[in-house]
């Protein structure tokens, strides 16, 4: 099945249905599927509501190879995505992007699209807790890296700087979850460091 962006780009079903290649960890899964499975779990604990967004596709060409089954042939994204995520939690409006790399060294900002840059932006500015999910797979490793800190390397990458996140910088800029049973990524800890640098820096 093929899906056109409005642009005219074209992707497969498997590239939709994927941001990549499947990638399976300790556990076994990707790194969307422990932020589904993390968010059900505070769902159902009543800690935060917290989906992840539907991305509306327009359907154009359908085949019936039987008559109890359709399958789609071309489909096309009404409009470019914005993030993966977003919800409540205590109050506060959270939208974040989650990304993983096979790279052990950095992370390519080309994973990152500039619509994606200017949303985070504007609910910053709406006072929004914005952030990026960064899993390093073969390192087992996930960092939440603060919108701010992203515009910031994105901004500077347009300007000629690195293409290319450094892990140390992550390290040094991001807060690091620590993998767990339940939720399976408790990142919702992190995300109450972030509220309360927030209140600091408005305080």
């Amino acid at each position: 099945m093929t899906i056109n962006y409005p642009q005219g780009t074209n992707l497969t079903a498997n590239s939709i249905t994927k941001k990549g290649p499947t990638i399976f960890g300790d556990r076994g899964m990707t790194l969307e599927q422990e932020i589904n499975e993390s968010n059900a779990y505070y769902r159902n604990h009543k800690v935060a509501v917290i989906y992840k967004k539907p991305t509306p596709i327009q359907i154009v060409k359908v085949d019936y190879p039987k008559r109890s089954r359709a399958v789609i042939k071309e489909a096309y994204f009404r409009q470019a995505s914005t993030t993966d995520y977003n919800g409540v939690y205590q109050g506060h409006y959270i939208d974040f992007e989650a990304k993983e790399t096979r790279h052990k060294r950095s992370f390519p900002l080309s994973n990152f699209h500039e619509h994606q840059i200017q949303h985070l932006d504007s609910c910053l500015q709406q006072a929004g807790i914005c952030f990026a999910i960064i899993k390093f797979v073969t390192l087992q490793r996930y960092f939440v890296l603060p919108a701010q800190v992203l515009i910031d390397f994105w901004q500077s990458a347009i300007k000629g700087g690195k293409k290319s996140i450094p892990l140390a910088f992550i390290e040094k800029k991001s807060l690091e979850i620590k993998a767990g049973y339940n939720p399976i990524l408790p990142y919702l800890d992190i995300c109450r460091q972030l509220i309360n640098q927030t209140g600091e820096n408005h305080g």
